[in-house]
């Protein structure tokens, strides 16, 4: 069965096209930096690949132009769209409407557009792709594999929000927690490679970041709350703050609602503090001499530990932690920054082999440290396209 995996992130797709169940991926690709002029487009099969710089304004357009790819004429790798028998789709957010994989019909699209608020850079961007997947997979069955599954194991004393209780349960205002996918797949290799249901801190960090407290394989808190806005420091949002910020800038400065949100979705974060979104581009003017770019990082950095204490706390102890996604998996230097001074939780890293790149599983604790500390790189395709499999099969 040949699956189509789109992964709509807020400023990226990724894709992969698999054959089920036999795990043989037929063609891959991501594009990234979507929305600027310098968006980049790779396509790789087992025996070519091809890699373009240019503007991709948005998400249908990115769409579109993997969907050319892969039945190019000359590099592509089907000739007929009905080759594909079903497109997974990541979803950001399911509410509480959905906490296991779904076939998508007109009641599904509409409970994600309801959702829009809630997850603005992600499920506009995620009904888009399950759109003109629609378009052009006319045959292919459409499947929603959402990110806040993952974390529905969390007890009621680290989902519910501390406001009147009708707000919970008439309007199901609660912490729901994101890049499920993702954690779910890290947390289960590094499980496997420690051979042992570990206390585990998972922490994603690309454009959007997230951390994960597991215990015995379940998520029992999660960085993200009730919108993937909240929490760490990312790209362009600004992660935790005070809620009393909002007001201030509504009553004191003259911002509306709309714009306030914008300012905290789409200014904010590393955008705001540096005048840059990619992490790349920050660690290359920070290693020029840039304060601005240079204190933005270990203000990230410093957030994650914090977080890594919170969760030591609510564990009550911890085994190891995960580094994943595009940060975690190729900065060295985040890894070492977030990873600095943890020594009493007997977290400490080996600098030599930090500094190893691998697209394989990998330890880069020192041999002193109490806690292990792994670079796991995620798969968020594949444990997408296997749920995929496990619903039509089943």
């Amino acid at each position: 069965m040949k699956i189509l995996i789109i992964n709509s992130g807020s400023s990226s797709i990724k894709y992969q096209l698999m054959v089920m169940p036999e795990n043989e991926v037929i063609c891959s690709g991501m594009i990234d930096r979507i929305g600027l002029e310098t968006s980049n487009v790779t396509f790789k099969t087992a025996t070519a690949s091809r890699e373009e710089t240019l503007p991709i304004p948005n998400h249908k357009v990115g769409l579109q132009k993997v969907a050319n790819m892969l039945l190019d004429a000359e590099k592509g790798v089907i000739k007929s769209t009905s080759e594909i028998a079903a497109v997974g789709h990541r979803v950001v957010h399911g509410g509480s409407d959905f906490s296991a994989t779904v076939k998508i019909d007109e009641k599904v699209k509409a409970k994600i557009k309801q959702l829009f608020e809630l997850a603005p850079l992600h499920n506009p961007a995620n009904l888009e792709g399950i759109n003109v997947a629609e378009e052009i997979f006319s045959s292919a069955e459409q499947i929603a594999v959402f990110d806040t599954a993952f974390h529905q194991t969390m007890p009621e004393v680290a989902y519910k929000y501390a406001i009147p209780n009708y707000l919970l349960t008439e309007n199901k205002v609660r912490v729901y927690g994101f890049h499920g996918t993702s954690h779910k797949y890290v947390s289960e290799k590094a499980i496997n490679y420690l051979q042992d249901n570990s206390k585990i801190i998972t922490i994603h960090l690309g454009n959007g970041c997230s951390m994960a407290a597991i215990k015995n394989g379940k998520c029992i808190d999660t960085s993200m709350g009730f919108s993937p806005s909240n929490g760490l420091i990312m790209g362009t949002r600004a992660g935790d703050i005070d809620q009393s910020v909002v007001f201030y800038m509504i009553k004191n400065l003259g911002y509306t609602p709309d714009e306030v949100n914008a300012v905290l979705l789409k200014q904010s974060g590393m955008l705001g503090l540096t005048g840059y979104s990619d992490l790349r581009d920050i660690e290359a003017e920070a290693e020029k001499g840039n304060k601005d770019c240079q204190l933005a990082l270990q203000m990230n950095a410093y957030r994650i530990r914090k977080t890594i204490g919170a969760y030591v706390a609510a564990l009550n102890g911890l085994d190891a932690i995960v580094f994943t996604a595009g940060i975690g998996e190729n900065s060295s230097y985040m890894r070492n920054l977030i990873c600095t001074d943890m020594n009493y939780f007997g977290i400490e890293i080996d600098k030599e082999k930090n500094q190893i790149r691998s697209k394989e599983l990998r330890e880069i604790n020192s041999e002193k440290s109490i806690v292990k500390v792994l670079v796991v790189p995620t798969d968020e395709e594949y444990e997408i396209a296997n749920q995929v499999f496990n619903l039509l099969e089943n």
